[in-house]
């Protein structure tokens, strides 16, 4: 697929812009879920990424990312500033070179302000900037190179279609040890946690399902009949997961809530992910099914156990979420769904159709991933603490709220309430 086509190029570029949009997404998602007066500073952490992300992206991401590797774990600068050539444009990615990295850089975007749900209401914004550079850098680029640019576990045989290791479980692991390091909120455990502001939370959901069809289908890398099939098993996962959610809900506490539904559904897009294009339609919903039940006991049981203050649950959705999908995938992948014996990145089917090979590759790759996102976090957080001296804000700014204190703005002006 080296020639230039329309048709893919059409869909990729259009499959960037909508994975493009979850990054706004999130930010309601997350912005909906937190005090008013930390409003305007969860929204930030996800927007100044989106130029943060960009501008590393062309300098030195791509290149880091998916140029020649130094021994399968990380790139080269040979592509700085994506310094391309039609040459290398015609035989590195299909359909083009700048094309893919195009889409590719949406998902550097978004991968790290997955991160901030599990950190808000408490670091200082200057902090947080730091961090994620230098996250971006020593994680989720050679992570990238890993698993898609021809890197080790790529040559291993594990796959993730569209982000199960990549995005999902380095940014929920990260989130968890950042959480940690960075200790709990100042009243945690002794005060309720309400969201101030529902709609937001539905809304960035909406978002993040629209976009989502991107992230999935886009991975096909044309417009084919993979991408129809990494289409469908998105959405069903991700309905399945939903309606499972609510279930969970009106067992347990009589009522389904609609935080509840827009939880259920990004858990199932979750879960979906690293195997969208490799899975059988019907393993989608068996997936969507039981990734509420495993998330909602991580939440509702092991966090409250362990008592680490994951404020909006970033590693319970994305981490165990996108463990449970990397492991799904060992389990239900099959090939043949890609339209180009060639390029059909499924050597063995999964452990449900009797072999084992994937399955075993699978929890390497988990793994590794776990064990490069968290040597990789706590590294990006002692350099930043070098950077910064404090990575949080001090116990009465926290009092005040993020948002006068970071931004010196107010979500909501004419406001005066307790909050």
């Amino acid at each position: 697929m080296n020639a230039l086509n329309s048709g893919d190029i059409s869909w990729l570029l259009i499959s960037s812009a909508l994975v493009f949009i979850m990054t706004p997404g999130l930010a309601f998602f997350y912005g909906g879920l937190v005090k008013r007066k930390n409003a305007i500073n969860t929204i930030m952490s996800s927007a100044f990424i989106m130029g943060l992300a960009s501008l590393l992206w062309v300098l030195i991401g791509f290149s880091l990312s998916f140029s020649g590797g130094a021994g399968g774990f990380i790139g080269d600068l040979n592509w700085f500033g994506m310094r391309l050539t039609e040459g290398s444009a015609a035989t590195a990615y299909a359909p083009n070179t700048v094309c893919f990295a195009v889409f590719q850089m949406m998902f550097a975007i978004i991968t790290p302000a997955l991160i901030t749900g599990a950190i808000v209401e408490r670091m200082r914004f200057s902090a947080l900037f730091i961090f994620i550079a230098i996250w971006s850098i020593i994680v989720y680029y050679p992570l990238a190179h890993m698993v898609w640019g021809n890197g080790f576990l790529m040559k291993l045989g594990a796959i993730d279609f569209a982000g199960g290791t990549v995005v999902h479980i380095s940014s929920g692991v990260s989130a968890l040890v950042a959480a940690i390091v960075l200790g709990k909120r100042k009243n945690y455990g002794k005060a309720t946690y309400h969201p101030h502001n529902i709609p937001f939370v539905f809304l960035g959901a909406a978002l993040l399902w629209f976009g989502w069809f991107g992230f999935n289908a886009g991975s096909a890398g044309a417009a084919n009949s993979l991408a129809i099939h990494a289409f469908i098993t998105t959405n069903t996962a991700c309905a399945t997961a939903m309606l499972s959610w609510m279930l969970i809900e009106k067992i347990r506490n009589k009522k389904p809530t609609l935080v509840g539904a827009s939880t259920g559904a990004v858990v199932g897009l979750v879960a979906i992910t690293p195997g969208a294009g490799y899975v059988p339609i019907w393993a989608s919903i068996i997936i969507g099914a039981l990734v509420s039940p495993i998330c909602y006991f991580f939440i509702s049981v092991v966090k409250p156990k362990l008592g680490y203050d994951d404020s909006l649950d970033t590693f319970g959705c994305h981490g165990i979420g996108g463990i449970w999908g990397s492991i799904a995938t060992g389990l239900f992948a099959k090939n043949g769904f890609n339209p180009d014996p060639k390029l059909d990145a499924v050597q063995w089917n999964g452990l449900v159709f009797g072999q084992w090979q994937l399955f075993v590759r699978e929890l390497a790759s988990i793994g590794i991933a776990i064990a490069v996102a968290v040597v990789g976090t706590l590294i990006a957080l002692g350099i930043t603490k070098l950077c910064v001296k404090k990575l949080r804000v001090s116990p009465k700014e926290e009092d005040i709220g993020l948002d006068t204190v970071e931004h010196g703005e107010s979500a909501y002006p004419s406001f005066n309430g307790m909050d």
